[in-house]
This record gives C-alpha cells, sequence and structure tokens, in this order.
C-alpha cells in the first residue's frame, strides 16, 4: 500500500472513525523493521530466558520448556513513535499472566514495574499493569509463522492496542523490545534504552507522548 494511495487514505478514515487511528499516525499495510544495533543470532543450546527481581522465585527456562508454555493468539493494532500504524496484526505467544495464574511465577507485593532486557544489551520498562494485561504478549510467531529474525526472533515482547479495549493502557510499539532475554520485577521504575535517549517514559499513544519534554 503506498503511502499516498487511496487505499491508504480510505483505511485511515476507517480507522479514525472507529476511534483507532492515534493522533499524528498514518496508516501501512507494511512491517518497518527498526532497531539498534545489529541482528543478534541464535543459539537454541545456550538460549534461556529468566524472570528475577520482586518475584518469590526466580524462573529460568530454555527454548524447549518455554515452548511448552501455554499460548494464546492476539490481534493488536500497532503504532510507533516514527508515526506508522498497522492493524489487525496476529500474534502468538505466551502472556506473563499467565506464568502466574500456572503458579509458575508468584510476585512479591513490592512488585510495580517491569524492566525488559534484551540481546545488546537493551532494555526496555513498562508499568506491571501493562505487562500483566491482555495486550502485552512475549511472542515467539507472527501472522502464522516463527519470527524473523529481523522482527525479534526467537522471542520478543510486543505491546499493542486491542480494538474496543478502552480499560487498557497502549503505549507505543518500542515499549516491547526485540530478542528479549529477560524480565525483572522491580519495585522502582527504571528508563529504558529510549527513555534515556529522550522518548517519553509513559509512550501513551492517545496523548502523542514521543518525547520528553
Amino acid at each position: 500500500m503506498n503511502q499516498n494511495s487511496p487505499n491508504r487514505k480510505d483505511l485511515e478514515a476507517q480507522m479514525r472513525q472507529a476511534g483507532r487511528l492515534p493522533p499524528g499516525q498514518i496508516a501501512t499495510d507494511k512491517f518497518p523493521v527498526l532497531h539498534y544495533g545489529a541482528i543478534p543470532t541464535f543459539n537454541e543450546a545456550d538460549w534461556n530466558f529468566k524472570i528475577y527481581g520482586e518475584v518469590e522465585k526466580p524462573l529460568t527456562l530454555n527454548w524447549a520448556t518455554f515452548q511448552e508454555l501455554p499460548r494464546i493468539s492476539v490481534r493488536l493494532d500497532l503504532h510507533c513513535v516514527t508515526r506508522w500504524s498497522k492493524f489487525d496484526t496476529l500474534w502468538e505467544g505466551v502472556r506473563v499472566r499467565t506464568l502466574l495464574d500456572e503458579g509458575l511465577l508468584t510476585l512479591k507485593p513490592e512488585a510495580r514495574f517491569v524492566i525488559q532486557y534484551a540481546e545488546r544489551d537493551f532494555t526496555a520498562n513498562l508499568p506491571l499493569e501493562v505487562v500483566l494485561s491482555d495486550n502485552f504478549l512475549l511472542a515467539t510467531h507472527y501472522d502464522g509463522q516463527p519470527l524473523t529474525p529481523e522482527h525479534g526472533y526467537p522471542l520478543r515482547a510486543v505491546v499493542g492496542a486491542i480494538p474496543g479495549r478502552k480499560d487498557l493502557k497502549d503505549v507505543y510499539f518500542w515499549k516491547g523490545a526485540k530478542w528479549l532475554r529477560s524480565l525483572e520485577f522491580s519495585a522502582s521504575d527504571h528508563k529504558g534504552f529510549w527513555e534515556m535517549a529522550g522518548y517519553h517514559n509513559e509512550a501513551d499513544i492517545w496523548k502523542e507522548e514521543r518525547i520528553e519534554l
């Protein structure tokens, strides 16, 4: 879909009328690739995923064990701080809340924020309420296929907007880290990579919280 095509304009008008297009955004049918640094390689033999911090017991999962966790599919609208929006994207993976429901993870009362740690020392931060919500996913698949390396294979955090769900906090797409390796549950907030570079810590898409003024 060309950015100047009538189809794009029609889609934008439709999404705006439906309350799904945040201010300052344009629609795309492409999936732009944006990240900092080189794409890391995946070695199943030494890959693991860790959860620690304000939890009763730290959790470490290898790739085979992670794939055995209960999975779910979720359809999300994605909104990038660079102003593109992609609608009705389909993801598959594990909800963090599922780890709690399955008794694999117990949080301490002090847990209020979650810091995502990814390859290449990349970090992203979110309030606990977002990470435990329906619009946050530890994703392994996109559109029915395993993630491609440029989109975060084998595991990435995805955060988007669920159409019609006004009870959820919707944040820009950068708040989900590619090539995810661990989650730290924390009593205090710690700015992530892009927040330390000047991006807005809250990142609310409806308030256009792009840059920290």
